[in-house]
């Protein structure tokens, strides 16, 4: 069997697993996933910028709140259903990213790091300053009766589990396609070796601003998901936290993998979880963790497993 064959059963296998954990999760747990795999293509959208491309952003908050906000905004002020409202997130993402990514490209280094984190504090203290609209801290409220689409009331436990999972899987066959492409390759030699990268005659610029439209599209669309699925925008989206929650997540699961971001999300999310129930200081739990993970498999999760056997995973 060929290596594109293994990855793309082995993708599909475990979307699969998530279908029939569907019927067996407890309560809580099948919340959980939920939320989770909505927050992995959180991760996997900044894993075509960091993961593939290898530019470290700070900022990618912004991107995901652009969704969160298009969609909660339109539904609460305009009065829109959510399936226009929730195209309209993804648009914001696509606007908000290709104009950043206009104005980043003008730096690099060090320098495309700060300025990422500059313009998501700005997004985090516009929200602020227009609360009488967003809402601030305090967020905005989607209604339950709110949140359907085409008959399919995105509330009831189900129905958004089958939503998050379909999402995951749109966003998995995306990046899969995306890195098994001419264009991936040429994100990983931009990773490599930008500037040789430039001698073999390659735009550097334009996969640079594909890859952050891709990336913050991606964010985007899981923004505006997690407000429809869960009912709740709040300025907390916007801030620094949800910009570095993203980075953790993948350099845990493995940069540069597609199935990193969910191994990831899942195992922060789970030791966190089961940390505060052990202790106040379950930060610390999870800090010293953290550390033992970069001491022993540097290259994350799955990164380790890649490197130790299976050298197709991609």
């Amino acid at each position: 069997m060929s290596e594109l064959k293994k990855s793309w059963l082995l993708h599909l296998g475990i979307v699969a697993l998530l279908f029939v954990l569907q019927f067996v999760l407890p309560s809580y747990h099948h919340a959980s996933m939920a939320r989770i795999m909505v927050l992995t293509c959180y991760a996997m959208g900044y894993n075509i910028l960091f993961g593939y491309t290898g530019l470290l952003s700070l900022g990618h908050a912004l991107f995901f709140a652009a969704g969160m906000y298009g969609l909660s905004l339109s539904m609460q002020h305009l009065e829109w259903l959510a399936g226009p409202a929730l195209i309209i997130g993804l648009l914001s993402g696509v606007v908000v990213s290709l104009t950043i990514g206009l104005l980043l490209l003008r730096t690099t280094g060090v320098a495309f790091m700060i300025v990422t984190l500059m313009f998501s504090q700005a997004g985090y203290l516009t929200v602020l300053y227009f609360g009488e609209f967003t809402r601030g801290d305090e967020g905005l409220v989607i209604q339950q009766e709110l949140r359907s689409i085409a008959g399919i009331d995105l509330s009831d436990p189900t129905s958004r589990y089958f939503a998050a999972l379909l999402l995951m899987t749109i966003c998995i066959i995306v990046s899969l396609r995306v890195v098994q492409a001419g264009f991936g390759r040429v994100l990983v030699a931009i990773r490599e070796n930008n500037e040789r990268t430039r001698m073999l005659g390659y735009d550097i610029q334009r996969h640079k601003l594909s890859a952050i439209v891709l990336s913050g599209t991606m964010s985007a669309a899981a923004g505006a998901c997690y407000c429809l699925l869960f009912g709740y925008a709040g300025a907390t989206f916007a801030s620094v936290q949800y910009s570095i929650f993203p980075l953790l997540w993948v350099l845990l699961g493995g940069a540069g993998t597609v199935l990193g971001p969910f191994v990831g999300t899942l195992f922060m999310f789970y030791l966190i979880d089961l940390s505060s129930g052990l202790t106040t200081a379950y930060m610390l739990i999870a800090g010293f963790s953290l550390v033992m993970l970069t001491l022993f498999a540097p290259q994350g999760l799955v990164g380790e497993i890649r490197r130790r056997g299976l050298r197709w995973l991609p």
